[in-house]
């Protein structure tokens, strides 16, 4: 079984910044995407930065300019470095990872507040 582990959760006050890791114990050669998600209290769990193997990169509308995805060359581990965080980023952060044939795995989750 693949395990997704994330890291770097936590409380921060408006306009800090905060860089969150995940990393997945499956074969990376057959890793097909990598993203991060987020969900806020109410809402819908909503893509917020995915990575694939070819180095494509999408974020959300949101996070544009602020957020930025990274991985490493071997593709287990991503990265979102955030940037000018605001309370509206407040949510439980998920990563996800895409491995081949066609299978998602998830990580537990962590909390990300946004002081105002």
């Amino acid at each position: 079984q693949v395990q997704v582990v994330e890291s770097g959760g936590g409380l921060v006050q408006a306009g800090g910044s905060l860089r969150l890791s995940c990393a997945h114990s499956g074969s990376a050669s057959r890793t097909i995407a990598m993203g991060w998600y987020r969900q806020a209290p109410g809402n819908e769990r909503e893509l917020v930065a995915m990575v694939t193997r070819g180095g494509n990169t999408n974020y959300a509308d949101s996070v544009k300019g602020r957020f930025t995805i990274l991985r490493d060359y071997a593709f287990n581990t991503v990265y979102l470095q955030m940037n000018n965080l605001t309370p509206e980023d407040t949510a439980v952060y998920y990563c996800n990872a895409r491995v081949e044939p066609s299978a998602y795995y998830w990580g537990k989750g962590m909390l990300v507040t946004v002081s105002s």
